[in-house]
Formats: C-alpha cells, sequence, structure tokens
C-alpha cells in the first residue's frame, strides 16, 4: 500500500529532524520503502510517500521521529487506478 506521510516539524523547525537524518539516516524498519519526498516552502511540513504492507512498520517508524515531527498518515492510491475503478462503475451502472 502507498501512503502519504505528512510530517509537521515540530516548532516549525526542521533542523533537529535534518540533524538526526545526517547521523542517522531514515531509520526506517526493513519492509518500509522510501519513494520520494518534497518539503514545503515555508520549511515547516515534509510530504513524503512510503510503500508498505504492514502499517505497524509504520508505526515503528514513527515512533522513531515522535518527539521532533508530528505526523499525519494517509493511505493513498495512485490516480490511473482509481480511474479504472470509477470507469468500470460507470459502465456497469449503464448495463
Amino acid at each position: 500500500m502507498l501512503f502519504m506521510v505528512i510530517e509537521h516539524f515540530r516548532n516549525g523547525n526542521p533542523k533537529p529532524v535534518y540533524e538526526r537524518f545526517r547521523d542517522q539516516g531514515r531509520m526506517m524498519p526493513d519492509g518500509i520503502s522510501y519513494e520520494g519526498s518534497w518539503i514545503d516552502i515555508e520549511l515547516k511540513r515534509c510530504f513524503q510517500l512510503m510503500s508498505c504492507d504492514n502499517a505497524v512498520l509504520l508505526q515503528e517508524w514513527v515512533a522513531n521521529w515522535n518527539e521532533l515531527v508530528d505526523f499525519e498518515i494517509v493511505a493513498v492510491v495512485e490516480s490511473k487506478e482509481t480511474s479504472a475503478l470509477l470507469n468500470r462503475l460507470v459502465d456497469q451502472s449503464e448495463d
């Protein structure tokens, strides 16, 4: 499954997060795949796309950063998959 992870830097301060990342890496358990990330222009939030099949692994990862970051995690589906589903549903309703 894909997850959009929105990290809200505590006190709007990304420096402690980047210091730990520089020194210790992502600190992710095996089984989570990092797909990419983006930072807002105010340097207050980071948006990361992660992939994993076990949400408990995400909980473990969050626990490694919890004192520096407030997390919002949203399960997401690629647009092309949703589009295909909705097209099938439209086709079925026309039958």
